[in-house]
């Protein structure tokens, strides 16, 4: 039968046993140090006690007075007795040059011989030792007493071993209770700092934490969408490899607060928010992002997470759609009225005026030709040339007369690669429609278009007869949102300005003389150090801001 292994220990037990195992290891070494220092202060304090009653009662007057009587250990044994009572050692003998005892806390030592060494007493020194006798073995000392410059007795002081060990056990039992408490102390402490480590491992262990890890990080580095954490402070947690690219960051970004970052504000403003973000569109210089933000909470803000989709190249998908619905329901119409107009002819012939039913269709065809010829004669990019097409039969049916002007001039294949005919749509359809829709419905509604290649440039130009821009929006025009139109508008010309700026051209506007706005876009058509293509030469200088347009009705 197959025995299953025991599973590994969490993390959190695993410093819950070690942290307890080293607290004990700290507390008993710690109990060891003090038992053998105390050992060792009680053996000293009970040399110095000894030392110290020894030499007071050589000193003494009495002892030398008592030598003199004819029973020295009648005056002496008293004596020594209420000495050792009052100072708390084991034993004060007094005895004669020979060893002979003239007291003792014993009365049957008297009158025997001293157990322990005398020799430098007699020689006139003051020592102390460690000896065995009639009450065990004992820490003392032996003093000579002094009489006429002769040594006439000695003084022996002295506390046993056992009761300097009785004493160290006692400091010992407290040592080892304040020992026990702190183990105590040390291992509650441990078990609820473990406990609360173990709630943030969620019970994982070292192995299971490292291989979390490890599938953690291969899967922020995996992804193409931009994640982003902030912690509570605002500050760049994490990030992976998406977002930095996403947002043209570098590597050394973690850590900076999310508003040193540079971003545009309205981005910026996202990742700040206390709320969550649905799917908000943000731009930054080159990209169109999707941005989701959440915040995390457990108790208190703890920070931000934040993930980034790139919708570029599907806003551009996006605007091109529009720009076909909108060609469609230009064709749709325009096919309305062409039958209106063969009914005409149909009823005109069936009436027998078959001269103005000619006539009537002569001009319509010829018409429709202009438009077509005027726009394919002057913008040889097929691309451009489809666009105004679409537009201004779009713009014709909003009762927006829409107009090229004379100098225009785009000839096919000369655009640069850097210059993708998406970006261009971008652009110039935009503006076409930010203007159609701001004349629409007001008198003599037009918009003029100029389009052509100059000095190494592409110029893009349009005019319209609008109520134009308040000079106070002037700086929020190009922002994301701004718009006079209502909320869920206002990203057309934050395109214009983010196509423009990726392709290093620039976009002004300024106010034409009828009132309206004017949006002037430049385009260089090489990349900065290499030398500008060749434009075909024009004998119509540039327009100025403030001169008419020489146009033609498309």
């Amino acid at each position: 039968m197959r025995i299953p292994l025991p599973r590994p220990r969490s993390l959190a037990g695993q410093l819950f046993a070690m942290q307890v195992v080293l607290v004990a290891a700290i507390v008993a070494g710690c109990a060891v140090f003090a038992y053998v220092t105390d050992r060792a202060q009680a053996e000293e304090t009970a040399r110095r006690q000894s030392t110290a009653t020894a030499t007071a009662v050589a000193a003494s007057p009495s002892v030398p007075a008592a030598l003199r009587s004819p029973n020295p250990t009648a005056l002496l044994q008293p004596y020594a007795e209420s000495v050792r009572k009052r100072t708390g050692v084991a034993f004060v003998v007094i005895m004669s040059p020979d060893g002979t005892r003239w007291s003792h806390p014993e009365a049957g030592e008297i009158g025997r011989t001293y157990q322990g060494h005398t020799e430098q007493a007699l020689q006139g020194r003051t020592f102390s030792e460690t000896h065995m006798g009639v009450l065990g073995r004992s820490v003392r000392t032996i003093a000579p007493v002094y009489e006429d410059g002769k040594v006439v007795a000695l003084v022996s002081s002295g506390i046993t071993i056992e009761k300097i060990s009785e004493q160290v056990r006692e400091q010992v039992t407290a040592l080892l209770g304040m020992a026990g408490a702190a183990l105590a102390l040390g291992g509650a402490g441990t078990y609820v700092i473990n406990a609360r480590l173990r709630r943030h491992t969620h019970g994982m262990n070292a192995t299971q934490l490292s291989r979390m890890h490890d599938y953690h990080e291969a899967a922020l580095h995996a992804v193409s969408e931009g994640l982003v954490m902030l912690d509570g402070q605002r500050r760049i947690a994490l990030i992976n490899d998406g977002a930095r690219e996403l947002l043209g960051l570098d590597a050394e970004v973690v850590g900076r607060s999310a508003a040193d970052l540079g971003l545009p504000v309205s981005l910026t403003s996202a990742l700040l928010a206390s709320e969550p973000r649905v799917d908000e569109l943000h731009l930054t210089a080159e990209r169109v992002l999707v941005v989701n933000t959440r915040p995390v909470v457990g108790g208190e803000r703890r920070g931000t997470v934040a993930t980034l989709r790139d919708r570029t190249e599907l806003q551009a998908l996006s605007g091109e759609l529009t720009s076909e619905r909108g060609f469609t329901q230009a064709l749709r119409s325009q096919a309305h009225e062409a039958a209106n107009r063969l009914h005409t002819v149909v009823s005109l012939i069936e009436l027998g005026r078959v001269e103005e039913a000619v006539g009537f269709a002569t001009a319509e065809l010829e018409l429709a030709q202009a438009l077509t010829d005027r726009v394919v004669d002057a913008v040889g990019e097929p691309v451009l040339a489809a666009l105004l097409l679409g537009k201004a039969a779009q713009a014709n049916e909003r009762g927006v007369e829409l107009v090229l002007s004379e100098d225009s001039r785009i000839d096919d294949g000369l655009l640069p690669p850097e210059i993708p005919s998406r970006d261009l749509v971008t652009i110039l359809g935009n503006l076409i429609d930010n203007a159609v829709e701001a004349t629409s419905g007001t008198p003599h509604a037009r918009v003029a278009v100029t389009a052509r290649t100059c000095d190494g440039e592409l110029f893009l130009r349009v005019r319209d007869t609008g109520p134009g821009i308040e000079p106070g929006d002037r700086d929020a025009v190009f922002d994301r949102g701004w718009s006079t139109h209502g909320p869920a508008r206002g990203l057309g010309l934050a395109l214009v300005r983010q196509a423009t700026t990726r392709a290093s051209g620039t976009v002004t506007l300024t106010d034409t003389p009828e009132g309206g706005a004017e949006f002037t876009v430049r385009l260089p058509l090489s990349p900065p150090g290499a030398p500008a293509p060749r434009a075909e030469p024009t004998t119509q200088p540039e327009p100025r801001e403030s001169a008419p347009d020489a146009e033609v009705s498309t």
